[in-house]
């Protein structure tokens, strides 16, 4: 028995759902090749969004071959030409027109990948067929070279609506019993990927042929990190708040590094002075109630602060921008993290003089530290007997001196 996301893979363009301008560029691509002005076409966008799907509809309808490699496969030079290179300029066994579809590229990192990128570059600059790369996140600097190579094609995250008709038709075809609110909490869950949404209902069903709401329940939510500009990515390039509300679900960053991370890049990406304005509004609140649930342990505060850095900032911008920013960390990560490593020496100090004098902790941080600190560095017989007695590592030393 095949399993739903090979059963039910898209085979005509129509049956895409939520990606009819991205469709429609990239046929246009395929379909006036040796019109256009690079050779490579550029797809990216979130998983299960439908790019690998539309690259083998767009090839069955215009009757074209396709050569299909993931860039997981591929470790060197050698073996892009082998698998690739040879492909690009044999002709097809039937006399038809080919696409060569390199899936997943962001599958290429590291130094055992060394070359890989740079032979890709060299095939798109010659090959007579369309190239097509995929990836979740084009603007990592690795494919800086790819990216000026290569027309870019988004393909936007999926609401959760376009994800709950796939699933009604499956389980129409498949005979699923299921009520309507129950599939649609189903294809919520899923943040946008519809792959991951057909396997979790088959998953659920495959025994009762049947989706209840105590199955939902039970489907423990997803273990998928997002990277923290994937998150950045749904949230800024997009005005539907259903889209962005669940940029944050699966990151691991922690609130205070998300607070960070907007506010370095969002004066990048919004660049008129009202939507910036609008935007910087909402990240205000959000530190407001950041700081009420840090002073009062309010954490019910915290589903306002999602709302307002995820969909709060995305409807901020009247219109999407177009143009292309690599979002980075700010300075502030690392400041702080020296703060936090600071923090912890001067801590592991005062506990040693806590338990050697039997006083709190706090207090000796207070009232002690600072004087036993001046004397440590004006003495040296003094320094030498406090190292031995408390038995201070070379880094705590060098925190007394400094």
């Amino acid at each position: 028995m095949l399993p739903f996301t090979i059963k039910y893979r898209t085979r005509k363009i129509n049956d895409i759902v939520g990606q009819d301008i991205a469709i429609k560029k990239l046929k246009n691509f395929v379909a006036d090749f040796k019109r256009q002005r690079k050779n490579a076409a550029f797809v990216y966008g979130p998983s299960g969004v439908g790019k690998t799907a539309s690259v083998h509809a767009i090839a069955n309808e215009l009757n074209l071959e396709i050569l299909e490699v993931n860039a997981s496969d591929v470790r060197n030079t050698e073996q892009i030409n082998s698998l690739i290179g040879s492909a690009v300029f044999q002709r097809s066994l039937f006399f038809r027109s080919k696409i060569i579809l390199l899936d997943e590229i962001d599958g290429i990192s590291g130094a055992e990948d060394r070359g890989c990128l740079q032979a890709i570059a060299k095939l798109i600059e010659k090959n007579p067929f369309p190239i097509i790369l995929t990836a979740a996140n084009p603007w990592s600097h690795n494919f800086s070279a790819l990216r000026r190579k290569s027309e870019l094609i988004e393909f936007a995250p999926l609401d959760y609506l376009p994800i709950f008709k796939i699933l009604k038709k499956i389980c129409e075809n498949e005979g699923i019993k299921h009520e309507d609110d129950i599939l649609k909490g189903l294809a919520r869950r899923t943040g946008g990927d519809a792959r991951a949404a057909i396997n979790d209902l088959e998953t659920l069903t495959i025994d009762t042929k049947e989706l209840t709401k105590k199955s939902l329940e039970e489907l423990s939510e997803r273990n998928k990190e997002e990277s923290i500009i994937n998150a950045l990515f749904k949230i800024f390039k997009t005005t539907d708040a259903n889209v962005a509300i669940t940029a944050f679900d699966n990151v691991k960053e922690n609130l205070d590094e998300q607070l960070l991370w907007i506010d370095e890049n969002l004066p990048y990406e919004y660049k008129k002075p009202e939507d910036l304005a609008n935007a910087y509004d909402k990240l205000s609140k959000a530190d407001i109630f950041s700081r009420r649930i840090k002073r009062w342990q309010h954490y019910r505060f915290l589903i306002y602060i999602n709302a307002l850095i995820t969909a709060g900032i995305a409807v901020s911008k009247k219109e999407r921008y177009y143009h292309h920013v690599q979002y980075k960390p700010t300075g502030k990560l690392l400041k702080l993290w020296w703060a936090k490593q600071k923090s912890m020496k001067k801590k592991a100090i005062a506990e040693k003089i806590a338990e050697k004098t039997h006083s709190s902790i706090k207090g000796i941080i207070k009232d002690t530290l600072p004087y036993l600190q001046e004397a440590f560095k004006r003495n040296k017989k003094f320094r030498e007997e406090l190292t031995e007695e408390l038995e201070l590592s070379r880094e705590e030393v060098e925190w007394m001196v400094k």
